[in-house]
């Protein structure tokens, strides 16, 4: 049984990709360093497995090395990040810390390990580094204007990626994807925060007029780009990860209203509640991925209409994961210094 390494594997995506590698038949060492986004309930269904490890560390960290030389990982997946833009508004210094930092930390391991053994290095990134795309989609040529701290600490891991890759010749490949939802995220996202208040009839907290637009991707159907990239993607080379489906975030939240309805006859009463809008704010993101399609033959399985069902369907069943998080997490999903507090 080969051995994977995934860093911020309690986290949303990365638990979700833990899952998917578990079932391809890999044992996966999962390392988190444990924030207020990472959650045991995530990994609960194989945390006492012969497939699966858990190592409390940071990626800058460093025992990293001795971990990655103790397991031999054929692949490290780094999905260690903040990631929450709202919060990187509030304090920067904590996305250059785990974003850039981090990173470079994990890349001067990584560069030691891969010249004694066979590994490849997936930074998986986000299309925010693109910034606004008003028109059109941005493909992987396309130049980083990242608006936001996260966006910009993201801009420069992934530059840093690149570097390592074109001067040390590290097997290293980065991935951009467009917005994830699907089961096991923090709540501090817009769905999952929209299925809280729905279930707890709570005002539903929309920026500015709803206007602004994302491509949703279902997340399983990104864990699985991310281990065919894994398997057949070139090294040096970056791929954009897309559904094509651009839905504004007004669009979002009525829908999400129309499935409680309809499934568990909840939200006749909510009503949305348009709040400040977040400063920097980008309209639009959109990512061409005809590189993945016609190079790996990725295709997303999952449409955003069956996939918001599968969404609702799992935290309505789910509601003891709302209970494994902080209520002050819960209800602080937008910036702490900006926000009309009297909503919550």
């Amino acid at each position: 049984m080969k051995n994977v390494i995934v860093t911020g594997g309690l986290g949303f995506i990365g638990s979700n990709l833990v899952e998917l590698l578990i079932r391809d038949g890999f044992r996966v060492i999962n390392i988190d360093k444990i924030t207020y986004s990472s959650n045991f309930y995530n990994v609960k269904e194989f945390e006492n497995t012969k497939y699966y490890k858990f190592i409390k560390c940071d990626i800058g960290d460093k025992k990293l090395e001795k971990i990655i030389i103790k397991f031999k990982p054929v692949c490290i997946f780094n999905l260690a990040a903040e990631t929450h833009v709202d919060r990187s508004i509030d304090s920067p210094e904590d996305f250059i810390q785990s974003n850039i930092v981090g990173v470079f930390r994990l890349l001067e391991v990584f560069k030691n390990y891969s010249k004694k053994k066979k590994c490849k290095l997936i930074h998986i990134s986000t299309d925010e580094v693109y910034g606004d795309v008003l028109v059109g989609r941005s493909s992987e040529k396309y130049a980083y204007q990242p608006s936001s701290p996260y966006a910009a600490s993201k801009a420069a891991s992934d530059h840093l990626v690149s570097s390592y890759v074109r001067t040390y010749k590290i097997p290293a490949i980065v991935t951009n994807c467009s917005n994830n939802y699907g089961p096991k995220q923090h709540p501090e996202k817009l769905i999952p925060k929209l299925i809280y208040n729905i279930i707890n009839n709570k005002p539903l907290p929309i920026y500015g007029k709803g206007t602004n637009s994302r491509e949703w991707i279902y997340v399983k159907d990104h864990c699985e780009a991310l281990i065919k990239i894994f398997k057949k993607g070139k090294v040096g080379e970056f791929y954009n990860i897309g559904s094509n489906k651009n839905l504004n975030n007004l669009q979002v939240t009525k829908e999400l209203l129309n499935i409680s309805k309809k499934m568990v006859n909840l939200g006749k009463n909510v009503k949305i509640s348009f709040v400040k809008d977040r400063p920097g704010h980008d309209v639009r993101y959109a990512l061409n991925s005809d590189k993945i399609k016609k190079t790996l033959r990725w295709f997303p399985k999952t449409t955003f209409k069956d996939g918001i069902k599968l969404t609702f369907d799992w935290y309505y069943k789910n509601k003891s994961y709302y209970k494994s998080i902080s209520k002050k997490d819960i209800i602080k999903r937008l910036g702490k210094t900006w926000l009309r507090k009297e909503l919550f």
